[in-house]
């Protein structure tokens, strides 16, 4: 028996099983009454209507499932931004679904609702994806208008994007399933088709008792904007409904039909299994997150057949380099090594830091990477740069420069995963959010921040205790015990996968079994956008 093995194992499972129930959690929406008064309207909820659209048994990938939790306690919350987000497939056609949940505050548009909406018009567009509209909300949470209504990425332009991506040949298809009011009704009405089901869809710029109190006229909802309206009169709407299902039926018809895109050309052959036992990545990766260890672990149980064709495997230890498959798809994967090694120019090495050496090695394969169009993963357990003056005076800066050039220039796509640590310049030079990876996924053991926990938190204790003290107070060594363990607590929260996930600096927090799917499901989207700009890193040092 192996002690560690187990003990790491139990705490990943764990880690793993609190994901899940977190998610069943997020997936209730508003809650168990809430959805029940949606569905006595005759309504599927918003999860129920992309199960009904989506091909059964097919891949999904859900983005921002967790996007602001925790946030908004003073307004009753916004579970998974009142809106549903998944790549999946529609008659064969791989696509983004967004689907409003109107169990959430009827559906209602808070800041990260916008936010989240933009991030599905980005893959849709970044990959030259068909996207759905499932529109059933409210519109604009007015008491926050200010933090969603003006700015350059707030919720207009959801709409500048809609005429951008009709503009690029992007197929968008609406459905009105609930109300769309007020500037959310251009969201439909600027997709490619909008439908609308009769009976519980509506749309207009102006609700009825806002119609009574700007012009004194008296009308109802369903003659000001219903569907026998719109698709009789107005012909703002293109076919109605009876039922959701026939809304969903319809808009599977339409992708039945659609025409062949034009693809990337990335390689993919047969997929396989690793040839070493996945499952056993929750006892690899250590319980305790400063240990070293093997990376290669984690990497032969991630790619096809266990098969990796490492790149410079003598130099620059710290960051693995190397060609496999994941899912059959060609990849090039850029990964921290978290085990202390040596060097023969520089000796031994720490685990998860980033040296000159490496920094110039990962620079060099990722520019190979563009050369021969294939997909860059980078797996993140990074503490950062190399500092001192040793390294100083080795030019760590611009090497470490040319690495970022390399990676920020890159016009293959780029998906990250991070595994453990993820901080400072590290986050930045392993394409971080920042630096537009296609999909960007953490697993539960995720930190991500400036620094780690503690050595923020001793920082800023140093701050602080001297500020008071330039006050002249006294600081007893209880009372700054105190101090730091409230700025730990306050500093730790925010390392957490969550609250990044809350935020969508990530796409998703996911069981690492799922990490397989979430690239290969990635490089098939990313496969429907032919590379179209050359591959120029522009002025590099050297």
């Amino acid at each position: 028996m192996n002690v560690e093995f187990n003990r790491n194992e139990d705490q990943l499972k764990q880690l793993s099983f609190n994901l899940s129930q977190k998610f069943q959690k997020v997936a209730l929406g508003g809650g168990e009454k809430r959805i029940a008064a949606h569905k006595a309207k005759g309504k599927l909820t918003a999860r129920e209507r992309i199960e009904y659209l989506l091909d059964e048994g097919a891949a999904q990938v859900e983005i921002g499932a967790f996007a602001g939790d925790g946030m908004y306690k003073e307004e009753g919350g916004c579970p998974g931004g009142g809106v549903v987000v998944i790549i999946g497939y529609v008659a064969g056609r791989q696509c983004v679904v967004v689907a409003n949940d109107a169990t959430v505050k009827a559906g209602a548009w808070f800041p990260i609702t916008a936010k989240k909406n933009l991030r599905a018009q980005e893959i849709s567009i970044e990959n030259k994806l068909p996207i759905i509209y499932l529109v059933d909300s409210a519109g604009v949470y007015l008491p926050m208008q200010d933090e969603i209504f003006p700015d350059k990425e707030h919720f207009g332009r959801i709409f500048r994007n809609n005429a951008v991506m009709s503009s690029m040949g992007i197929v968008q298809i609406s459905a009105i399933m609930g109300p769309c009011v007020a500037g959310g009704a251009y969201l439909p009405i600027m997709s490619d088709e909008a439908m609308i089901v009769n009976g519980t869809g509506s749309v207009f710029l102006a609700g009825s008792y806002l119609v009574k109190s700007a012009i004194g006229e008296s009308i109802d909802n369903e003659a000001l904007g219903g569907a026998s309206m719109h698709c009789e009169i107005s012909g703002v709407t293109d076919n109605k409904f009876d039922s959701d299902a026939e809304c969903l039926d319809h808009i599977r018809a339409i992708f039945d039909k659609l025409g062949a895109h034009p693809t990337a050309g990335f390689s993919r052959t047969e997929p396989a299994k690793p040839a070493q036992d996945e499952q056993e990545i929750y006892g690899l990766l250590p319980a305790d997150r400063v240990k070293p260890y093997d990376m290669m672990d984690i990497i032969n149980r991630l790619v096809d057949n266990s098969e990796f064709e490492a790149y410079k495997p003598d130099y620059g230890q710290t960051l693995l380099c190397g060609l496999a498959r994941i899912d059959g798809w060609a990849v090039g994967i850029v990964a921290n090594q978290r085990k202390i090694v040596k060097s023969k120019k520089t000796g031994m090495q720490m685990g998860g830091v980033i040296y000159s050496d490496s920094a110039d090695k990962a620079a060099r394969f990722i520019m190979n990477c563009n050369q021969k169009r294939i997909p860059l993963v980078f797996l993140h357990d990074v503490s950062g740069f190399m500092v001192g003056s040793q390294s100083e005076q080795g030019g760590i800066i611009k090497d470490g420069a040319k690495m970022v050039n390399a990676m920020a220039n890159s016009v293959v796509p780029k998906f990250t995963v991070i595994v453990g640590n993820s901080y400072g310049a590290g986050n930045y030079a392993m394409c971080g959010k920042a630096y537009d990876p296609r999909l960007i996924v953490a697993w539960p053991t995720a930190q991500l921040a400036v620094m780690s926990g503690a050595a923020a938190a001793n920082t800023l204790l140093q701050i602080q205790v001297a500020s008071l003290k330039a006050k002249g107070e006294v600081i007893t060594p209880e009372a700054e015990k105190e101090l730091l363990d409230r700025i730990k607590a306050r500093y730790e929260e925010q390392l957490s996968p969550y609250y990044a996930a809350a935020r969508l600096w990530v796409d998703a927090v996911i069981d690492p079994l799922e990490t397989r799917k979430v690239i290969s499901e990635g490089i098939a989207a990313a496969n429907h956008a032919p590379i179209e700009k050359a591959y120029n890193v522009g002025v590099i040092q050297v």
